[in-house]
């Protein structure tokens, strides 16, 4: 099995569809890498990366919001497409079995961002204290 990780920001906000009757969100992820050339000039290269994620738990689709900081997990598959010009196209997918917020980029009307959905999740747990109940020190540490 090939696995492929990616940690970058999403290019546009995912798409929900059904297919089959099974749920998939689809989005892109953009990675980019600074770089230096052999004149000592400072480069980007970016790689976009389709994601499908093939999954019934679609409570995530609404933070996958454009700029949104994602870490996405799965299998790889590349693509060979031709272009108007004549020459082949290529094009990275992935089929997505992990996706986790990061967070969200400065400046990006993302309308949430990991934060939000990480407190939701906690504060929906009833098992988990506030900060407020904790009356006990805190220097019981297993380590």
């Amino acid at each position: 099995m090939i696995k492929l990780q990616v940690i970058g920001n999403l290019g546009k906000d995912c798409i929900t569809n059904t297919v089959n009757g099974k749920n998939v969100i689809n989005f892109n992820v953009a990675h980019t890498e600074k770089f230096r050339d052999a004149q000592g000039n400072q480069k980007d290269k970016t790689i976009w990366v389709e994601c499908a994620y093939w999954t019934d738990r679609t409570a995530i689709a609404p933070y996958l919001k454009k700029g949104t900081q994602v870490y996405v997990e799965g299998t790889p598959e590349v693509r060979t497409y031709p272009k108007n010009d004549g020459t082949t196209g290529v094009s990275l997918s992935l089929r997505v079995v992990n996706v986790q917020l990061l967070g969200s980029r400065s400046g990006a009307d993302s309308g949430g961002s990991s934060e939000g959905y990480a407190s939701q999740q906690v504060a929906g747990s009833g098992n988990i204290p506030s900060p407020s109940d904790i009356t006990a020190p805190i220097d019981d540490l297993p380590f």
